[in-house]
């Protein structure tokens, strides 16, 4: 009989945990509905990036270049597609992500612009090259800011002898491309568009200098 006085507490405590349930489940469709925070529920559209087809360079080499994985803060490396309300806050879009990790996805799409160029062979490790230069990348923006409606991309990369193992030359290429809207498929239409800025000029910049 004494345990019928504990009854009433444990009962409301399963009503309050019921009740917070309730609100974090409300409180997440709220935001899944802005179309930002990537919550996990529901089906989810997968975009791609594109390889620059066309690279306007008339240098061509002998040289062989490998091409590593670029590197990218945490936020960064993953499917999920960045937004950034605000210039210090970072979000995803819900439904929607890239078609494998964004540094994998980029060091392909650069491998296969050199290839399109058709003036140099580049692949990345493993592929058997004789190298001689490595391109060595670093994902500093992959992003949507929403407050500004612009698509922001931002690639450092260092040309090094693989001989010698000194850099021979580095740069920062960036570009921003305006959203015709803030929906996933302008966004990724409009990051895919920079990104292939991006890669072209990376290509021609390395052809010169090796």
């Amino acid at each position: 009989m004494r345990m019928s006085g504990s009854m009433p507490s444990k009962a409301a405590e399963a009503v309050s945990r019921r009740a917070g349930l309730v609100a974090a489940v409300g409180l997440a469709l709220m935001l899944g509905g802005c179309g930002m925070l990537s919550l996990g529920a529901g089906s989810i559209d997968t975009f791609d990036l594109a390889a620059a087809s066309h690279v306007k360079t008339s240098h061509a080499t002998g040289q062989q270049i490998l091409i590593p994985e670029p590197v990218a803060l945490k936020s960064l490396d993953t499917e999920r597609i960045v937004v950034r309300p605000k210039p210090a806050e970072i979000n995803y879009f819900s439904g929607a992500q890239w078609s494998d990790r964004l540094p994998r996805l980029v060091q392909s799409r650069l491998i296969e612009t050199f290839e399109n160029s058709g003036k140099v062979r580049a692949g990345r490790p493993g592929q058997g090259l004789s190298i001689d230069y490595q391109v060595v990348t670093a994902i500093r923006s992959f992003d949507y800011d929403a407050s500004a409606h612009k698509a922001r991309v931002e690639i450092s990369a260092k040309l090094m002898n693989d001989h010698t193992g000194k850099v021979v030359a580095e740069d920062v290429f960036s570009s921003e491309t305006d959203c015709s809207s803030d929906t996933a498929s302008a966004v990724t239409g409009a990051l895919r568009a920079g990104l292939d800025r991006e890669l072209q000029a990376i290509v021609g910049w390395t052809l010169k200098r090796i």
